[in-house]
Parts: C-alpha cells; structure tokens; sequence
C-alpha cells in the first residue's frame, strides 16, 4: 500500500514494495499460479486528483520495471490497481469522467498491453462511485486490457446494510449482492447508467 501526500511515498518505498510484488508474481509463475500483482495507491488524504495520477505512474512504472527484472510472464498475470482519484478529504473531487481520463492515461503509460486484465480495487469508494468510475473507464475504447473489478467494500456493503446482523433479512441480502454485482458486470461492459441503481 502506498501513502500519498506531497512527500510519500518515498523513493525507497516505491522500490521496496515493487521489488516484493514482483518476487511474489515470480514465485507464483514457478508453482503454476497465475499472480494478481496488487500495488494500492490508498485515498486516504486530501491529495490532488494530478497528485494520484503522478504517484501511480511511479509506483506502475516501478512495479513493471521490477517484473520484467524478476523475468515475469506479463500474459500471464493479472493487475489489481487502483484508480487514479484525489484523497476523499480533499474539497474538490473528482467525477466518472474525470477518474476514466486520469486513470487511462496513467494506465497508458506504465501497462504494457500484454498483460490480459486489470481488475480494479474500490479502494473506499462507495459503491455508486466505483461503479460509476469503472464504466466511464469502459467507454474509452479501444482499450488494450480488459478493464473489470475486484471490490470488496464497493460490493458488499449494500448487501451488509441490508443484513443488519438478523438472519430474516437473508432474502434481501441476496438481492442486494445480485443487484450490486450485475451493476457492476454492466459497468465492465461500458452499459451502466446511474438510473439503474434504483432499478428493482
């Protein structure tokens, strides 16, 4: 995980933490397991939108510079990134179109396109957001990855709000999680709109 502010992460973090990601991708490849490299740029803080976007293009370019040392197989691995979005403590945020310009273009720029997937962390967006942000992406195309998801939060919490802790409200979580997860599967194909979050 990566800290952002006007200092951090430093220089030997970025290094640091490619050089383990990569070790373990390697070490993955060697058993016959596909790696899912994870290199989180966290929101927490009131960092800039441009300030994001600058510190995932080093930790990208850093973590893809360490695969290639450690002979990593790029069509053979999976990204699970981080969009590029400011700090949820900074006054202006950013919306869905704003997140797909910033986050392509970074990825543009430290991805090669032989890797076959990225598949996006919410990172504590809410769910809305990170669905949203993921289908503004979706429509940038053509786009050299498949662009998709791996939430948690983003995608349980509907279903956690609706459980409430008591096992009779179990109808309801299913329908929460099927709800939250085909909006998603819509977002993946660029076909999510915001009226379908309250459709039944």
């Amino acid at each position: 995980m990566y800290h952002v502010s006007d200092t951090l992460p430093s220089r030997l973090a970025v290094k640091a933490n490619a050089h383990a990601l990569a070790r373990y991708a390697a070490i993955c490849q060697a058993q016959g397991v596909v790696p899912i490299v994870e290199p989180e740029v966290l929101i927490d803080g009131d960092h800039t939108l441009a300030r994001c976007a600058e510190v995932t293009e080093q930790v990208l370019h850093e973590v893809f510079h360490a695969l290639q040392q450690h002979r990593v197989e790029l069509e053979l691995t999976l990204l699970k990134p981080s969009m590029v979005v400011p700090g949820k403590e900074h006054a202006a945020q950013a919306n869905p179109a704003e997140v797909a310009e910033w986050t392509v273009r970074t990825l543009k720029r430290t991805v090669p396109a032989a890797v076959p997937g990225l598949f996006f962390l919410s990172g504590g967006q809410t769910p809305a957001e990170a669905t949203a942000n993921l289908d503004a992406m979706n429509r940038l195309t053509p786009l050299p990855w498949a662009l998709s998801f791996s939430y948690g939060r983003a995608l349980q919490d509907p279903a956690m709000q609706a459980w409430r802790g008591q096992a009779a409200n179990a109808a309801a979580v299913q329908r929460a999680l099927l709800h939250r997860a085909r909006l998603n599967g819509a977002a993946r194909r660029g076909q999510y709109s915001a009226a379908m979050e309250t459709a039944a």
